[in-house]
């Protein structure tokens, strides 16, 4: 999730597209807080670590 996000993001810039770029942006930071909670040692949607 947090490839898609980051990828999407960078299409986004180059094509101005702001549609991608907060797709890009909304995906990458759900990622990111979910590997920080799997990283904690929190259940993250029935699994005890997110990859």
């Amino acid at each position: 999730m947090i490839a898609l996000g980051v990828i999407l993001l960078v299409v986004g810039l180059l094509t101005g597209l702001g549609l991608l770029t907060t797709i890009g942006v909304v995906l990458a930071a759900v990622g990111l807080a979910m590997w920080v909670l799997g990283s904690v040692g929190r259940a993250v949607g029935g699994r005890r670590h997110y990859w």
